[in-house]
């Protein structure tokens, strides 16, 4: 049976398995019962920084730990940390320290919360920035792993993790084929490639197994780094597949969509279908609502699976 769990939950338990390095220090800004940093700071007290509503000092915090010799994390809601861009531009990513953010309730699947709490340019707006890694894992277990990894990078990140439930993809998977960087093959086709992100990764393999009951074979990719891209692999599903879709919860503008579609125009061709927010905001519903309504649950990964199979 299937396990559930929110990814959320994973960023929380790799600070707790990170914590025999005391060099890693966490950051709050009043949410860590929302992002799961409670449970190092219950552990770990004096190794936890509460910064209350104050995101843009949060980062500063953690650029002048970086400076020291530190390793932190700092986590909020994802809508929150677009309050500090500027200070993760000018504080961290321009002199390259590794501090590594986490913004969760990210995307329209976050539902309930309305849509001036769903962030759908988080992705695209960190993309933007030199020398940050930019991850979106789709499950609890790739969450955990990628964000123990971050603590041996030397660059700055940014992680969107959600708050609801969602498959669990990677219990009985060797922990080795999770890497930054590094694009999963979750089902192997050779008519079209969907390559998604976060929770459209589960949506992306019921698409998938609603085209083979047409005679249609799709690859599904878990493209959790959305920066740096998997561009081996993109070039490796051009000639195996020659057709593209990409899912995201988040706008078709600046997110993984966007980074596909550059790196095809700059290396290759096939013809790509992007599924993601159309440019709008959400609104208030439930989860499973929510992606129906932004049209981006597994019927229109499908349907864009199609579409992109007829350009080939």
């Amino acid at each position: 049976m299937t396990r559930n769990a929110a990814t959320r939950d994973g960023y929380g338990q790799a600070l707790l398995d990170l914590a025999g390095n005391e060099k890693v220090v966490v950051l709050e800004a009043d949410l860590g019962k929302s992002t799961k940093s409670l449970h190092f700071r219950k552990a770990h007290p004096e190794r936890t920084v509460s910064c209350g509503i104050g995101e843009q000092n949060m980062l500063l915090v953690g650029a002048g730990l970086a400076s020291s010799g530190f390793i932190p994390f700092a986590s909020t809601f994802a809508i929150f940390t677009e309050r500090a861009f500027e200070q993760m531009r000018n504080g961290i990513a321009r002199p390259n320290l590794a501090v590594h953010l986490c913004g969760s309730h990210g995307g329209t699947h976050t539902g309930t919360d309305g849509s001036s709490a769903q962030s759908i340019e988080d992705l695209a707006v960190f993309r933007t920035l030199p020398n940050v890694i930019v991850l979106h894992p789709s499950d609890d277990v790739s969450t955990r792993l990628l964000t123990m990894e971050l603590a041996g990078t030397n660059a700055p990140s940014y992680m969107r993790t959600a708050r609801n439930k969602t498959p669990v993809l990677y219990d009985d998977v060797d922990p080795s084929v999770i890497q930054i960087g590094k694009g999963i093959e979750l089902m192997d086709g050779k008519d079209v490639a969907i390559i998604a992100c976060g929770v459209l990764v589960s949506e992306s393999l019921k698409a998938a197994e609603m085209l083979q009951k047409e005679g249609i074979h799709a690859t599904v990719v878990d493209m959790h780094t959305l920066k740096p891209l998997d561009g081996e692999l993109i070039d490796a599903l051009v000639q195996r597949c020659g057709a593209f879709v990409t899912a995201e919860d988040h706008n078709v503008i600046g997110g993984l969509g966007s980074a596909v579609a550059e790196y095809l125009v700059s290396n290759t061709m096939a013809p790509l279908e992007m599924v993601g927010v159309k440019d709008r905001f959400g609104e208030s519903g439930q989860a499973d609502e929510m992606l129906d309504l932004m049209e981006i649950s597994s019927e229109f990964i499908a349907k864009a699976a199609k579409r992109a199979l007829s350009r080939k």
